[in-house]
């Protein structure tokens, strides 16, 4: 199976909503971000569109992603923001020619649903910051996504926060999956679905009540997930919450997966720089890495062998 090719200057990049809409002038600091690295800028048909919350119904989000990925002269495809609505153009996509001449995917959250497709069909993507809001994000996480892109050394290094549970001390290597713990739970039992024995999970999350978190873990361990992984690392659980706060559920999101994992062998980080964060570091989904846990901190270094 080919892989992307990593982007040069002169290449340009297709911006397209997968999910919620977004108009021409929320997209300012990702076009100046994609231009200032030498890319040139295709705007795809749906941004300005909206359909209730969506840029377009699915059938014309779909048809917008395939021109995306089926156009030669587009190099990558950055998703333009997530939200809520990428799993719909799953039944619209043709990816049959696209693995031939496979580019980058980009994007995260939402996105997720993407990077699972992509991943059954044996190919990387990266999980990265959107264009919209880019500009509030880390010099880190920009820098990351450019050296994802166009295929420089990424390895990410962190230090333990002092509110997580205890980290998993150890070295893994395995193939990159993962991205939203909400998405993931939704597609568990569909085509979409990954299997992660034997590889690197990483989850990250926004927003969820933490009764949702430990109803969405707990399908993940009693299904096996956590039983025989390389490496497991834990983004950001940002704006975690109880439903009622005078009742509260009793644990944080990283407590529950703590809590879910056991006394698993394998390394294990918690609050490692990517998800819904200004931090927000780009990752290779689909692609082996190295995934070490010390007392003082954890690293992830992507492999150069590549694809899985």
């Amino acid at each position: 199976m080919p892989s992307p090719a990593p982007l040069r200057p002169g290449d340009t990049i297709a911006i397209v909503p997968t999910a919620r809409a977004i108009m021409r002038d929320e997209l300012t600091e990702g076009i100046e971000l994609a231009k200032s690295w030498g890319l040139n800028v295709k705007l795809g048909s749906c941004i300005g569109r909206k359909h209730y919350q969506q840029a377009g119904t699915a059938r014309q989000r779909a048809a917008d992603l395939q021109a995306a990925l089926e156009d030669p002269n587009v190099k990558a495809v950055w998703c333009a923001r997530g939200g809520y609505g990428t799993v719909h153009l799953l039944d619209h996509i043709d990816l049959e020619a696209f693995t031939r001449n496979p580019k980058w995917v980009v994007g995260f959250s939402d996105v997720t649903v993407l990077h699972n497709t992509l991943h059954g069909l044996g190919l990387p993507s990266v999980h990265a910051q959107m264009p919209f809001n880019i500009g509030s994000k880390s010099d880190d996480a920009r820098e990351s996504l450019r050296r994802a892109l166009f295929g420089e050394h990424l390895s990410i290094s962190m230090r333990h926060p002092e509110s997580a549970p205890e980290p998993r001390l150890g070295e893994g290597e395995g193939t990159l999956v993962g991205g939203n713990l909400s998405l993931l739970y939704a597609l568990r039992g569909t085509p979409f679905d990954i299997e992660p024995a034997g590889k690197i999970l990483f989850i990250e999350d926004l927003d969820e009540l933490l009764y949702h978190v430990d109803r969405m873990v707990t399908n993940l361990r009693i299904s096996g997930w956590f039983s025989q992984l390389a490496g497991l690392i834990v983004g950001g659980m940002t704006e975690m919450r109880d439903k009622d706060p005078k009742d509260p559920y009793g644990k944080s999101a990283e407590q529950i997966v703590a809590d879910a994992i056991g006394d698993a062998g394998y390394p294990v980080c918690y609050g490692f720089p990517a998800g819904h964060i200004a931090d927000n570091r780009a990752l290779v989904m689909g692609q082996k890495a190295k995934l070490s846990v010390t007392a003082s901190g954890a690293t992830l270094s992507f492999v150069e062998s590549g694809v899985v």
